[in-house]
């Protein structure tokens, strides 16, 4: 800090602001009281997404995307489709609509992570999925975590990452500042991980030694012998995540073949004891253990904003054409 004569960057500065609202009062005390039982974290790995910033939103980005693909070629294809269907939707101007199908056409044959298109600025962005543990388990969802209702699984609750806004000197609360700060000078130190990983993991602390927190989502995990696997993708609450299970164990399973019909109705009835439950968090059933479970995600941040792919992160595959061609008048050749 004592490089900077006047005000720090932005992205050094953690803004923690006393709230003294109920509703504040408790989620910090909830925050406090899940730490100190779940005091470990175990980071998975790298997820990537879009992020945008239009002209007179510097510092701040605002994601595009959920965070959740694993590669970054995966969130490169995320923006071909949405600078694609902004053509296609959002304009009328050939102009316009010439200058996005000519990104489009760019990010079909190069492995673009930084684009400009007219006023906006578009960047694939990177973050560490991790889940706290405690008592050998991982964290489950906490009182104050901000659930849905029901078993139906329409209409889906809306997604709480897209549209998030990115800024590293917004104010927050007291534990969220000091998540952070404990977070900050946290890599990869795993004998897991190959040499050059973790070289760029410690070189991230030097290159973007800022921190945010993404809003938090939940997954169904199944706890094996020695570890714990994925057994569905990100959701917004833990309800949610409660209803990819039962569907999952309930219809998708008997339709895999995995289980006889003996076994199926096993199954089922384990899952009509589960939907029974007031906000169930585990499930059991033949030996296997399912639990629903709190994730969270933290973004490095730099002096130009949110960190981009790392050269060891795993990348193989190739740009390619997605949709079909448009014209500036906004024809679409199907015939291809």
């Amino acid at each position: 800090m004592s490089d900077h004569h006047q005000a720090p960057p932005d992205h050094l500065v953690i803004n923690v602001q006393r709230r003294d609202d109920p509703v504040s009062l408790v989620t910090e005390a909830d925050a406090f009281a899940s730490s100190r039982t779940y005091g470990k974290i175990v980071v998975r790995g790298p997820l990537f997404g879009i992020a945008e910033q239009r002209r007179g939103e510097r510092p701040r980005w605002r994601l595009l995307t959920d965070m959740e693909t694993g590669y970054p070629q995966d969130a490169r294809d995320e923006l071909n489709s949405h600078l694609w269907f902004k053509a296609k939707d959002e304009t009328n101007d050939p102009r316009e609509r010439r200058v996005l199908l000519d990104a489009v056409a760019r990010l079909e044959t190069e492995p673009l992570n930084e684009l400009t298109v007219g006023d906006t600025r578009y960047r694939v962005v990177r973050a560490d999925e991790f889940a706290r543990t405690g008592e050998g388990r991982l964290e489950p969802p906490r009182p104050t975590d901000v659930d849905s209702e029901g078993w139906d699984t329409q209409p889906r609750t809306p997604s709480t990452t897209k549209g998030f806004v990115v800024d590293h000197a917004a104010a927050v609360g007291l534990t969220e500042g000091l998540d952070r700060m404990g977070l900050v000078p946290v890599s990869y130190t795993s004998e897991r991980f190959p040499p050059d990983v973790l070289a760029d993991s410690q070189r991230a602390l030097r290159t973007h030694p800022g921190l945010v927190l993404l809003p938090v989502v939940f997954r169904v995990m199944e706890r094996k012998e020695k570890s714990w696997s994925m057994a569905s993708s990100q959701h917004p609450t833990p309800q949610d995540a409660r209803r990819s299970l039962v569907q999952y164990l309930k219809t998708m399973l008997p339709l895999t073949g995995e289980v006889d019909e003996q076994e199926a109705a096993v199954y089922a009835r384990a899952v009509d004891a589960f939907t029974r439950r007031v906000r169930p968090n585990e499930l059991k059933v033949r030996g296997r253990r399912f639990e629903i479970a709190r994730i969270e995600r933290m973004m490095r941040i730099g002096p130009a904003g949110p960190e981009g792919p790392r050269r060891s992160d795993v990348d193989d595959q190739e740009p390619t054409k997605i949709h079909p061609s448009m014209d500036e008048w906004g024809n679409i050749d199907y015939s291809e």
